[in-house]
């Protein structure tokens, strides 16, 4: 952790995996076969990421329950998580005698190219956003890396005057010189290593992959642009 200055405010870190943690072996899980010699090893098993969301939900639902928000899900790599933690939300709007009223709204965000994050960040879907204005917003993305994708998406949101602003990221990549804000709900803090699966890909391949996995380089070098 030396060197990282990851910064929160008001939200947790999330579980952290540590730099040196292996990974679980591939044998011990079932993924697809046409991934084989493509993955290291798995990093969070499924199982463990929906036990992760649903915390994640019961934490969303203490800070904001019973106000309306907007759910702006980031695409591509954020789709899973997010139809995942609204699920949960809504699980329990309907066991509880609190409620979220919800909008989901999707947007694009690009910034890699194969394992490499580029200094170009398209923004699709998020030209107008002026339904946002005096809204309580929750953004949620599937990773955050160095955190200027994620800063660049904020300051186009908040030219739209929300009331508020919240972050749900799944995963949070310590990267060196990170100066970003850890989101207000985290689920898991990772060492700096390119990981697919859970809709997280590289090159689109990956996305079918329940299991979040590093990428092997024998992977990168078969699906490599």
């Amino acid at each position: 952790m030396a060197g990282i200055v990851l910064q929160t405010e008001g939200g947790s870190g999330g579980i952290v995996i540590d730099d040196d943690w292996p990974g679980y072996s591939l044998e011990l899980f079932s993924y697809p076969a046409h991934y084989a010699g493509d993955l290291e090893c798995v990093v969070v098993p499924h199982g463990v990421i929906m036990d992760r969301t649903e915390r994640l939900a019961r934490n969303i639902m203490d800070d904001l329950g019973d106000h309306d928000i907007v759910v702006l899900c980031v695409l591509k790599g954020g789709y899973q998580f997010c139809a995942d933690l609204v699920d949960k939300i809504k699980a329990l709007s309907c066991s509880s005698d609190r409620t979220i009223p919800m909008r989901v709204h999707f947007i694009r965000l690009k910034s890699y190219l194969n394992d490499q994050s580029t200094k170009n960040i398209h923004i699709l879907g998020a030209e107008d956003l002026s339904f946002l204005q005096g809204k309580n917003v929750l953004i949620v993305e599937g990773i955050i890396g160095t955190g200027k994708t994620l800063k660049a998406l904020l300051k186009h949101v908040e030219a739209f005057k929300p009331k508020m602003i919240k972050v749900a990221g799944l995963l949070v990549k310590r990267v060196p010189h990170n100066t970003a804000r850890l989101p207000h709900y985290v689920g898991f803090e990772i060492p700096d290593r390119f990981v697919v699966g859970y809709a997280l890909d590289y090159n689109e391949y990956f996305r079918d992959l329940n299991h979040i996995c590093v990428i092997s380089e024998s992977g990168k070098l078969k699906y490599k642009m």
